[in-house]
């Protein structure tokens, strides 16, 4: 199975996208979902394969997705505990 598939960046989350089959746009993901994801930007367009590496999500769970319901919805990872530490650190040097 090979889908072309639009993928949609979140204005409101960073790190938030919303892979949809271009044939269908976004005819099938729900309102609640778009008011939450916002005014959708899109960010590319590719073809999807079974075999295809994507970044963070397998091929396969992506085109089941995309059957059914219709969209996929890719999370921002989760901040990394040492990384919360850099907002965390002073801003003024003592001496």
């Amino acid at each position: 199975m090979k889908v072309i598939c639009s993928v949609y960046k979140s204005p409101k989350k960073s790190d938030m996208y919303l892979y949809v089959d271009k044939k269908e746009g976004l005819a099938r993901v729900p309102e609640t979902l778009l008011e939450m994801f916002g005014t959708p930007k899109e960010a590319m367009t590719l073809l999807v394969t079974p075999g295809k590496k994507l970044a963070r999500v397998e091929a396969p769970k992506l085109l089941a997705a995309l059957r059914d319901p219709g969209y996929y919805l890719q999370m921002p990872p989760p901040r990394e505990e040492y990384m919360l530490d850099l907002y965390r650190a002073p801003t003024e040097a003592k001496y």
